[in-house]
């Protein structure tokens, strides 16, 4: 059997924050029911013993939201226990969380690092950037507390890296936010183009990314990276990294620069599985995990439907000079579609001026890394 990722949600929809561009909360709203509450331990342990026995040589448990942190400590501490339990075969597991920081203590860092987990920590750059989309209830910005969080991570030595939005916002102010990032010691880094809701046609929004600012924020950030990394200050910013990686000749491990969408696995609390985190509506319910087995879900003919329907290429795209590099973007950047079929990625145009632009000094560090390997 192969390797399999799981992206689980064991708070659902739940979260103590009120970004203003969480695309969760639209997905939410999508669907019947917006929240399956909170996972309970039974449904955790199916889980963990269905992945583990179908999973060969590796298995990764990644926690995500809303935010997981809300289900507890204690529910964590349980993962391990099943998964000490299940692993009759001895496989590599993996465990990820990605959080916003707000429940972070001394506890759950000793804990996270214990246990090898790679948290991915949500802050969208300074002071004045990431209080203005990431607020809690009350509508007050969180930039503190998660800084503070960052210094419990420091000190317990948690392994983590920092995730962040660009939106309208941020696309504005690259350099000031990746200034901020090195001057806190930030060395994995990874973006996420803001999304709008589904089937909303984008750019209608405050927090909106627009393609002409989504190309200013790729060329501005990249000149930066490419300075540094020439000077041999190694920073890991993932989507530059994986251009690299795929002119050295290895395939993306970001799902959506691979062209084609792939059954992501991902678990809601009350143990539903979809094919993909944008899509967790009810559409592409492919089964529950209490009552399926792993290889089931993953043959089902939704899963199939799903990945089929991600194969159509646009006429343009295909005969774009980029198509090899760019694959068409993310599927969910090719919404809505028309008849059926998705349309030009919303960021096609960033994405053509943004690799005439970079792609010289690209396949410079592709060698550059390949003289190294040898």
């Amino acid at each position: 059997m192969p390797v399999i990722s799981l992206l689980i949600k064991p708070a659902s929809s739940n979260c103590n924050l009120r970004c203003k561009y969480c695309f969760y909360h639209s997905i939410a709203d999508h669907r019947d029911t917006k929240s399956y509450g909170i996972m309970d331990i039974d449904t955790l342990e199916i889980l963990v013993k269905k992945a583990l026995e179908y999973a060969d040589t590796a298995c990764t448990f990644a926690f995500q939201g809303g935010e997981p942190t809300l289900v507890g400590l204690d529910f964590f501490e349980r993962l391990i226990e099943f998964q000490e339990k299940y692993n009759k075969k001895n496989i590599n597991i993996n465990n990820v969380l990605q959080t916003n920081g707000m429940l972070i203590d001394d506890r759950w860092a000793k804990y996270l690092h214990d246990n090898n987990f790679l948290v991915g920590l949500s802050l969208d750059g300074t002071k004045a950037i990431h209080d203005m989309n990431r607020v809690d209830a009350l509508n007050k910005g969180t930039f503190t507390k998660v800084m503070k969080t960052v210094d419990i991570f420091n000190e317990y030595r948690v392994e983590y890296n920092i995730l962040f939005v660009v939106n309208s916002m941020v696309a504005r102010h690259p350099i000031k936010i990746y200034n901020f990032f090195k001057k806190n010691n930030f060395k994995y880094i990874q973006f996420i183009p803001c999304l709008d809701p589904l089937d909303e046609e984008p750019g209608g929004n405050l927090y909106s990314l627009t393609p002409e600012r989504f190309t200013v924020f790729l060329k501005t950030l990249f000149d930066a990276w490419y300075e540094d990394i020439i000077k041999g200050d190694m920073i890991s910013i993932r989507y530059f990294d994986n251009l690299v990686s795929m002119l050295m000749g290895y395939p993306p491990e970001n799902c959506g620069m691979s062209g084609i969408c792939q059954c992501q696995f991902v678990v809601e609390a009350d143990g539903g599985v979809y094919p993909c985190d944008f899509y967790v509506i009810d559409k592409w319910y492919l089964g529950n995990i209490k009552e399926k087995g792993v290889e089931e879900i993953v043959q089902s003919e939704v899963a199939k439907e799903f990945i089929e329907v991600s194969r159509y290429i646009d006429p343009k795209c295909r005969e774009c000079k980029w198509i090899n590099l760019c694959r068409g973007g993310c599927r969910r950047n090719r919404e809505p579609f028309v008849d059926d079929k998705p349309v030009l990625n919303y960021f096609c145009p960033s994405y053509m001026e943004f690799f005439e632009y970079a792609t010289p000094r690209l396949y410079q560090m592709a060698t550059i890394f390949s003289n190294r390997i040898i």
